[in-house]
């Protein structure tokens, strides 16, 4: 792990990050050495910082404490973390914070391979999402919410059946997005993807998905969508810069066989250079 650049793991007990989930984080994924869409994992870290008023590193800061980390660990789960740094007590930030920003590295998980040609099985969260229109879309530090939904089914009384993702709505019901990745469904042609204006985290390879569509001439729609219209889709799939792209199986009873359109992304995305 680096801290401000040093190795370490230590941070204050007053960092804000800590206190009040004060910053915001990427995870992406590294394989021999290169972190894949790095610059796309930028833009959004600068986008979230810019939003919450916290001053982003520079690119070429962190990109040079990004290949001195990989130098060493050319392998696993890459996360970074900025938050708005040290404040006495009290929620209002303080004038002059200096961000603080952490890099760790873990093995990557080892997921069945069967997952990302066969589908996975999902379930449905109990947990609502609230809605926070100045939050949303953002991947701020408090994920207390994703915590709570993925505990339902690794709960001692409800043990693991094989389940790989909840799907989370929102509190008027709308299907927002996994615990850990975003939601696509395909229905009547076209690709569907739910707002996330109120709620949600919008992910990179959500927008690779988005250009993906543009691409290929696929329409695609951003609108609320509905239990009920998840349900009845041709085929749904979910997507995070760790898992790659998993088509979803089975969800409340329901069934699917054979991703067509799900199967064209996975192709045209091993198709593209490393990034």
């Amino acid at each position: 792990m680096l801290v401000n650049g040093k190795p370490g793991n230590l941070i204050s007990i007053r960092d804000r990050g800590l206190l009040y989930g004060d910053g915001v984080f990427r995870t992406l994924r590294a394989t021999q050495g290169k972190a894949q869409h790095w610059l796309l994992h930028y833009q959004k870290l600068r986008h979230d910082c810019t939003a919450l008023g916290i001053a982003c590193p520079d690119v070429g800061l962190l990109s040079a404490e990004l290949n001195d980390l990989l130098a060493r660990h050319p392998n696993g789960v890459v996360k970074l973390i900025v938050t708005r740094g040290e404040g006495m007590r009290g929620y209002a930030p303080p004038d002059c914070a200096e961000t603080t920003h952490l890099w760790d590295i873990s093995p990557l998980p080892d997921y069945p391979a069967d997952w990302a040609i066969h589908g996975i099985k999902a379930r449905l969260c109990q947990l609502r999402l609230s809605q926070q229109p100045r939050l949303a879309g953002i991947k701020h530090l408090n994920r207390l919410e994703n915590v709570l939904a993925a505990a339902e089914w690794n709960d001692a009384q409800l043990p693991d059946s094989g389940i790989a993702e909840g799907l989370l709505l929102d509190i008027d019901g709308n299907a927002i997005e996994g615990t850990r990745s975003n939601l696509f469904l395909v229905s009547q042609g076209e690709l569907i993807t739910p707002d996330l204006s109120r709620s949600g985290v919008a992910g990179v390879q959500r927008d690779r998905v988005i250009t993906w569509s543009t691409q290929h001439n696929m329409p695609l729609q951003i609108r609320d969508v509905g239990l009920d219209e998840v349900l009845h889709a041709d085929e749904l799939f979910v997507v995070n810069s760790i898992i790659g792209l998993w088509p979803v199986r089975e969800l409340e009873q329901r069934r699917w066989i054979g991703f067509p359109v799900a199967m064209q992304i996975r192709q045209a995305w091993a198709e593209e250079p490393a990034s």
